[in-house]
């Protein structure tokens, strides 16, 4: 009885040659650190909407009231003052339902202590960019919902925060250099309104601009990216095996 035996040319061994090995082990970890990277940034968007929820099912606080205003993040306060009729800020590329505009940020100085703080007043649309948007700034004392905002981080800017004149168009929020801008001694607490009123434009908040679920959706990407480099690797190492005569021998 005769049995077909494998020749040299069917049998495979591993031996990926050193471009290969150079390759994977280039980008193999970096695909598994982005996927835990976006495992981590996930985590840091269930995080903030926990603390999100969370402050925003507490009752409202006067300002005032706030033992650490730094850490209160989106805590639901009250608060009463006029507005500077000068210091306004139009925070650009504000897009609502496809129409462009600006956020209208405006310092506040509280009754009694005279403290400033900066108020996010809401958006308002801007189609005609060949002027200004007129601000129309309440006269008298205004009682005001609003919320603490977390602290802005700094970033790249194009530089048109070097603006002047009022009101002044910026590009993104630097208390810093508005406290400068504003002549104020310190960077002011940054707020916005929470309810609508007569200071208040339109209050549509926009959500975050990326969930968990989709960073969790990126990570796991990321992993099949590293998976397909390792088959790929596998694959690509099997060669031939070598010797012998390639053909098939019969008993």
């Amino acid at each position: 009885m005769g049995s077909r035996m494998l020749s040299n040319s069917d049998q495979k061994r591993f031996a990926p040659g050193w471009p290969l090995w150079l390759f994977t082990l280039g980008f193999l970890p970096i695909l598994i650190s982005l996927g835990f990277w976006q495992l981590d940034r996930a985590e840091e968007k269930r995080a903030y909407d926990r603390q999100l929820t969370a402050a925003r099912e507490q009752l409202s606080v006067p300002l005032a009231s706030l033992e650490s205003p730094g850490t209160a993040a989106w805590r639901a306060v009250t608060l009463q003052g006029y507005f500077d009729p000068q210091l306004i800020w139009l925070l650009d590329n504000r897009i609502r339902g496809g129409v462009a505009g600006v956020e209208v940020l405006q310092v506040l100085r509280l009754v009694g202590s005279g403290e400033p703080v900066l108020i996010n007043r809401g958006w308002l649309a801007w189609t005609d960019r060949s002027a200004l948007p007129d601000i129309s700034t309440p006269e008298q004392s205004e009682f005001l919902y609003a919320e603490v905002l977390p602290p802005v981080e700094s970033g790249f800017t194009l530089g048109d925060n070097d603006a002047t004149g009022w009101p002044r168009l910026i590009s993104r929020i630097e208390l810093e250099a508005m406290a400068d801008q504003a002549g104020l001694s310190a960077a002011p607490m940054l707020l916005r309104l929470r309810e609508p009123g007569a200071a208040s434009f339109t209050l549509d908040w926009p959500g975050q601009p990326t969930s968990a679920s989709k960073h969790t959706g990126y990570a796991v990407q990321w992993f099949a990216m590293a998976l397909a480099l390792i088959a790929l690797f596998v694959w690509a190492g099997l060669r031939p095996a070598s010797g012998g005569n390639n053909n098939n021998e019969q008993s």
